[in-house]
C-alpha cells in the first residue's frame, strides 16, 4: 500500500510539473521595427529588442552579443505568445546578436536562420548604428524605362539613318515601332525620348508607379547609353534640338569627324542646354505628382566618343571643348585614362578598355584627382537644383577602380558629396554576390536584388536561368532551394538595406520573365525572335508578380512586362512598349497587385516567415502582432488542398479567425471577388488551383 502510495505521488508530482513540448515553430525575432526599437538607432541610443516564443514554453531566453548574456524578460503575452525584450545601448561598431533558449536541460539557438542547436555565429542579427536608407524608398513602387523603346514623344531629335558610324556600321532609325530589335542592334534607334515618357506620365502613375528609374540618359551615340559621351547634358536626342543642321556621313564613310550633322547636335551648347531645361520640367512634372526619379550612373567607364577621349574626333575641331586624350598628349584629360604606349600620339590607342572594349575607356581615378573631383560633382550636380533627382543607380558599382580599397574609398566620398547635397537621395547599386562590404551605412543604400529576389524567384517558378542560358530540372519547383536561397541572401543585405532593395523580375540586361516561363533556352541571335513569345505561360508570369509585390523590398517593373512583352536576353529584351496591342488582362493584374501593395502597409514594413512548403508550392507571412498578409504560391499543373498553419504568423490557436480573401489568380485569369477563409486552431485548409496564388489578409480589432 506504501509503494502504491509512493507511485501516485511520483506521478501526480510528474503530471503537475509537466509542460508542452518546446514548439521551436513559436520563436521568432527579426529586424524590423515590430521587433526592433528603433529599427534604425544612431550610435548610442538604447535599442529595445524583442524575441517571440509560446507562452509559458520555455525556462529562460538570453541576448548573446561578443560572447556577453543579457537575460531578456517577458514584457506581453498575447494569443498564446511570450514576448520577451531586452535593452541594449549600441555604439557605432555594428552591433551583432543572436538568441540562446533554455528548456530545462535543453539549450538551442536561434538567429538569423532560424534555430540552431549550436551557436552560429555566421547568421548573427546585425544594427548597423547610424544607417539611414530614404524613407519614401521603403517599399516604393518602381519603374525601370529604357528610353529609346518606351515612347516616341519628339520625331525632330530622332537619330538619322547614316547620322555617325559606330562598332561597324552607321546609325540607323528605326522606322517601325514594332520591329524586334536586331541581334547587333546597339546603333538602332526607334525615337523613345524624354518628352514621350511626359506623354505617358498618366498611364504611369494610373499603373500605380511611385518611382522612375531611367536607364542612363546622358549623350551617348548608343541607344543604351552605357559608354558616355558628356555626363553634364542629356542626349538631345532624347531631349531637344533647337539648333540642326550639317551632313549625315556619305555612303561609305566611316570617319566621325565628317559627321557633321551629328556634331551639331551634340556639341551646340544651345542643344545641350534646350535638353537638360526640358529634363528640369520633366522632373518638375514628377515631383508635382508625387513621383521620384532616379538616373542611371556609369561612372566605371566611359565611352570612346566622350569628349575627355574624343577617339571619334567629335570635339577636336569643336570651339569651346580642349582637345581629348586620344587626340593629344596635352589634353587636360590625359590622366582621366591608362595609356600604355606613351609614344603613339597623336591619336594614342593603346588606352585600357573595360572588359577590353576599345569603345568603353575605364576611367582611372587613381592617377588623376580632377577626374575624382569631377565625378564626384556629377553626382552632386544632377541631386541638387535645379534638376533635383532622386538618386543613383550605379552600374557596375564594384568595378571601378582598380583595387577594391580604392573602390571602397571612392564611394565613400560619393556618398558624402550626394547626400551632402540631397540627403533623401538613394544611392542603388548594380551588384552580383555579397554586398555586405558596401553596406554598412557609408557608401551605397542597397542594391539591385538578383542574388535574394530575382534568381531564387526564376529559378523555382520556372528553372530558368535569368538569361534564358540554362534550365535545370532540379530547381523548377524546388522550394527547399528556394527558401534556403532566400535566407542565405537576404542576410547579407541586412533589414535597412533589404526594405529598399530592387526587385525586379526581368531588365535590360536579362530575358524578360514571361519569356522564361516557357522554359525554353535561347537567345535572338540563333532561336530567332518567335521563339520567345512561343508557349509562355502568363499564370506562371501572375504567380511571380504576386512574390514581387508581397516581398520585401521596392518592386520594379521593366516597362512592358506589365503589358506582355517578350523577348530573349539583350538586345531582344529590349523591345519597344506595345502601345495598343497590350495583354490587357496582364495589365490589370499588375495594377491589381500594385494597388494591394500600396493599400497595406505591411507589405512595406512587416515581418517575413515561411509558412508551408512542397514541392511547387509555398506560403508565407507578411505580418506584425496584429495584422497579415498571407501568400500562399502553387506552379502545380493540377489543383492542390493543403493545411497551413498560421499561428507562426500571430494567428491566434485560441479561437476560430477569419480571413479575407483579396485575391485569387489561377490558370486562365484571376479575380478580386472577395471569398473567406476560417482558421481553426491556427491553421487553415485551402485548396489551391494550377498556377495558382491566393493572398489572405487578417487585422485584430484593436
Amino acid at each position: 500500500m506504501e509503494k502504491n502510495r509512493e507511485q501516485s505521488k511520483r506521478s501526480m508530482k510528474y503530471i503537475l510539473n509537466m509542460r508542452p513540448v518546446l514548439n521551436k515553430s513559436a520563436f521568432f525575432s527579426d529586424g524590423s521595427e515590430y521587433y526592433r526599437s528603433p529599427a534604425e538607432p544612431e550610435p548610442g541610443q538604447t535599442v529595445t529588442i524583442r524575441f517571440r516564443t509560446q507562452k509559458n514554453n520555455i525556462d529562460e531566453v538570453y541576448l548573446v552579443h561578443e560572447g556577453k548574456k543579457f537575460l531578456m524578460t517577458v514584457a506581453q503575452s498575447r494569443k498564446g505568445f511570450d514576448f520577451y525584450s531586452v535593452n541594449v545601448r549600441v555604439k557605432k561598431e555594428i552591433f551583432y546578436y543572436y538568441f540562446e533558449i533554455h528548456y530545462g536541460w535543453v539549450t538551442c539557438y536561434y538567429n538569423f536562420q532560424g534555430v540552431t542547436v549550436d551557436p552560429v555565429t555566421d547568421y548573427q542579427f546585425a544594427i548597423y548604428p547610424g544607417y539611414h536608407v530614404p524613407e519614401w524608398a521603403r517599399g516604393a513602387v518602381m519603374y525601370q524605362i529604357y528610353v529609346d523603346r518606351f515612347y516616341n514623344g519628339d520625331k525632330s531629335n530622332d537619330v538619322q539613318t547614316g547620322e555617325y558610324f559606330y562598332i561597324g556600321d552607321v546609325s540607323t532609325r528605326v522606322e517601325d515601332w514594332n520591329k524586334v530589335p536586331a541581334v547587333m542592334g546597339v546603333r538602332e534607334f526607334y525615337g523613345g525620348d524624354i518628352q514621350g515618357i511626359m506623354d505617358k506620365l498618366d498611364y504611369l502613375q494610373e499603373l500605380g508607379v511611385e518611382v522612375l528609374y531611367l536607364n542612363p540618359i546622358f549623350v551617348s551615340p548608343s541607344n543604351h547609353k552605357y559608354d558616355c559621351q558628356d555626363y553634364d547634358y542629356v542626349d538631345p536626342h532624347y531631349g531637344k534640338i533647337v539648333e540642326d543642321g550639317g551632313e549625315i556621313l556619305y555612303n561609305g564613310d566611316r570617319d566621325n569627324s565628317h559627321a557633321k550633322k551629328y556634331i551639331k547636335r551634340v556639341t551646340d551648347k544651345k542643344n545641350l542646354e534646350a535638353s537638360n531645361e526640358l529634363f528640369c520640367r520633366f522632373v518638375e512634372e514628377i515631383h508635382r505628382r508625387g513621383m521620384r526619379i532616379i538616373l542611371d550612373g556609369v561612372f566605371n567607364h566611359c565611352g570612346s566618343f566622350n569628349k575627355w577621349m574624343d577617339r571619334e574626333r567629335i570635339y577636336e575641331n569643336e570651339e569651346g571643348y580642349a582637345k581629348g586624350a586620344y587626340v593629344s598628349a596635352d589634353s587636360p584629360y590625359r590622366s582621366f585614362f591608362k595609356f600604355h604606349d606613351q609614344n603613339q600620339w597623336p591619336y594614342n590607342s593603346s588606352y585600357d578598355g573595360w572588359w577590353t572594349h576599345d569603345t568603353l575607356p575605364k576611367l582611372n581615378y587613381e592617377e588623376s584627382s580632377e577626374l575624382y573631383q569631377y565625378v564626384l560633382d556629377i553626382g552632386r550636380k544632377w541631386v541638387s537644383a535645379p534638376f533635383q533627382v532622386d538618386g543613383w543607380r550605379l552600374d557596375v558599382a564594384a568595378d571601378l577602380g582598380y583595387s577594391n580599397e580604392f573602390n571602397h574609398r571612392f564611394w565613400k566620398d560619393f556618398r558624402r558629396a550626394v547626400k551632402e547635397a540631397n540627403p533623401e537621395a538613394i544611392i542603388l547599386a548594380e551588384h552580383y554576390g555579397n554586398p555586405d562590404g558596401w553596406l554598412q551605412g557609408d557608401e551605397w543604400d542597397t542594391v539591385m536584388n538578383y542574388d535574394a529576389f530575382m534568381e531564387p524567384v526564376t529559378w523555382f517558378l520556372t528553372g530558368m536561368e535569368k538569361h534564358s542560358d540554362e534550365y535545370r530540372q532540379d530547381l523548377l519547383g524546388n522550394s527547399e532551394a528556394f527558401i534556403n536561397a532566400m535566407n542565405t541572401h537576404m542576410e547579407t543585405l541586412h533589414m535597412g538595406a533589404l526594405y529598399v532593395a530592387m526587385n525586379e523580375l526581368s531588365n535590360h540586361d536579362h530575358s524578360r520573365f514571361l519569356t522564361r516561363t516557357n522554359r525554353k533556352v535561347g537567345r535572338i541571335s540563333y532561336a530567332g525572335a518567335e521563339a520567345a513569345n512561343e508557349g509562355v505561360n502568363p499564370a506562371v508570369m501572375r504567380e511571380a508578380v504576386a512574390i514581387q509585390m508581397t516581398w520585401p523590398g521596392a518592386p520594379t517593373l521593366y516597362y512592358g512586362d506589365e503589358a506582355g512583352v517578350c523577348g530573349f536576353t539583350d538586345p531582344d529584351s529590349r523591345r519597344t512598349y506595345p502601345w495598343g496591342r497590350e495583354d490587357k488582362e496582364m495589365l490589370a493584374f499588375h495594377k491589381e497587385m500594385i494597388r494591394i501593395h500600396k493599400k497595406y502597409r505591411i507589405l512595406r514594413s512587416g515581418s517575413l516567415k515561411f509558412l508551408w512548403n512542397d514541392y511547387q508550392g509555398i506560403a508565407y507571412a507578411r505580418f506584425s502582432d496584429w495584422e497579415q498578409i498571407i501568400v500562399i504560391i502553387s506552379n502545380e499543373t493540377y489543383e492542390k488542398t493543403v493545411d497551413i498553419e498560421l499561428w507562426g504568423a500571430g494567428i491566434t490557436r485560441l479561437e476560430n479567425v477569419k480571413l479575407k480573401g483579396i485575391l485569387l489568380s489561377y490558370h486562365d485569369g484571376f479575380s478580386t471577388k472577395p471569398y473567406e477563409y476560417t482558421a481553426r486552431g491556427g491553421v487553415v485548409k485551402v485548396t489551391i488551383p494550377r498556377y495558382g496564388v491566393m493572398i489572405l489578409y487578417h487585422r485584430d480589432q484593436r
